[in-house]
């Protein structure tokens, strides 16, 4: 069903919230159109700045990271489908390519989330410049800004203090909207203006072929572990009908197979899985199973992501800045790329970082213990240059998250708001507390 195209015309523009569940943006977007009697455009706009190189010198975005993502896009857009829906593809600048898409259709507004990173935030200046009426909608943390018992611009800036103050009036997010099961009609285009597919990057694989690696702690050219919304909700269930809420403390830490974490993050990055949801299957099964020190911890964590987004919000682009939000005087050295190669392409010498950055080049993903270990030894022992690291993690890791990523850069770079100062993680101890017995060395090297 189609609807003339009316001037008051709404087009919804899919970013990292690629789901019809708990999406409080595209609620607001329907009732708008609902209200005003009118159509609703749903767009994703495939970046082509994110294959471009970057200043570091290697492609921003990976194959297999456009791979995941398009996974989700792919999914969502079969939802759409059912609901009598289409999802439009585009590609190019996203302030481009949706300022001409709205002048086209005389739409008259732009509802989308709101992602307070420097890259994501220009592209919303650059469209209210035009003269475009942009609703942005805060929606990736599990408490709304009105709930925290601060200003979200006067967040504490270490977490623990944070967390204290979160947990002391009560730590209780807002519940998740249901899923959606409607949509409004959608405006009259031409049948090939809803089917605009992205180019594959030069020399990269198809976008929707997964990297198929057996050894992968994320195998994600398994169904169970598919980009899209429906796996994720999936997934989400299985967790917790197998119990593994009371066993995630314990097993965190663990760095091959896919029980030993939630392994919540690729689909949290895509917005594929919103962390309201994520959490209030927590509280279910503690209702039923009981609350421990490990379903707590699965709160912590999610708090951690939060306080990693109120930061973005209060510091802006500071949080890019090579001093980042530290007022200790820089270095005076200067980037080790020779050190930069051999790490980022896994022959330090060190078997503990050559099998977790291999790892990470193969599959997209590595664990978070392993995370911290090379970041730590690219920043202390190779000393290079943080910000060049964090631009290999966004290029190759599917569950790139821009304010988690940034934020565990900062903190291990001391840089960040870690009252301690940096965090150098002994390489040789790592291996003796996580992989005594080799395993996961082996595995890669």
């Amino acid at each position: 069903m189609t609807l003339p195209t009316a001037t008051s015309g709404v087009v919804y523009w899919f970013r990292n919230d690629l789901r019809l569940h708990d999406n409080p943006a595209l609620q607001q977007a329907i009732a708008l159109a609902e209200r005003h009697h009118t159509w609703l455009l749903p767009v994703y706009v495939h970046d082509t700045a994110l294959q471009l190189t970057s200043p570091w010198g290697f492609v921003r975005t990976s194959a297999h990271r456009l791979a995941w993502t398009a996974m989700a896009v792919d999914d969502v857009a079969q939802q759409l489908t059912a609901l009598g829906s289409q999802l439009l593809q585009i590609t190019g600048d996203p302030s481009e390519v949706l300022a001409e898409l709205m002048t086209r259709l005389s739409a008259s507004t732009l509802v989308c989330e709101d992602i307070v990173a420097p890259y994501e935030q220009a592209h919303i200046r650059i469209l209210k410049k035009r003269g475009l009426n942009v609703q942005t909608v805060w929606q990736s943390t599990l408490m709304a800004p009105e709930q925290l018992p601060f200003a979200p611009q006067d967040v504490p800036d270490a977490f623990s203090s944070f967390r204290r103050a979160v947990e002391r009036q009560a730590f209780a997010p807002a519940k998740p909207l249901p899923a959606i099961t409607r949509m409004p009609a959608l405006p009259e285009l031409a049948s090939d203006s809803l089917t605009t597919r992205p180019p594959h990057a030069s020399g990269c694989a198809p976008l929707n072929e997964p990297l198929n690696d057996p050894r992968s702690a994320f195998p994600w050219s398994q169904p169970a572990f598919h980009g899209g919304e429906r796996a994720a909700l999936a997934h989400l269930a299985h967790y917790c009908s197998r119990g593994l809420p009371h066993s995630y403390k314990a097993t965190r830490n663990g760095l091959y197979g896919s029980d030993y974490s939630t392994k919540w993050s690729p689909w949290l990055a895509t917005g594929a899985l919103s962390a309201r949801e994520a959490w209030a299957a927590i509280e279910r099964f503690e209702a039923q199973h009981g609350a421990t020190d490990s379903t707590y911890w699965i709160g912590f964590e999610l708090l951690w992501r939060d306080h990693f987004r109120w930061l973005h919000l209060k510091y802006g682009e500071r949080m890019y800045w090579q001093r980042g939000l530290s007022d200790a005087p820089l270095q005076s050295r200067a980037h080790n790329a020779r050190g930069f190669e051999r790490w980022r392409t896994g022959q330090t010498g060190h078997a503990l970082i050559d099998a977790g950055m291999r790892e990470l080049n193969a599959t997209g993903y590595t664990s978070n213990r392993l995370r911290q270990n090379l970041a730590s030894f690219l920043i202390h022992d190779l000393r290079c240059d943080w910000r060049a690291g964090a631009a290999w993690f966004e290029s190759q890791l599917i569950d790139f998250d821009v304010y988690n990523n940034q934020g565990n850069w900062l903190y291990l770079s001391g840089r960040g708001t870690d009252p301690r100062g940096s965090r150098r993680f002994n390489p040789d101890k790592q291996v003796q507390d996580y992989d005594a017995n080799g395993a996961y060395r082996k595995l890669w090297l």
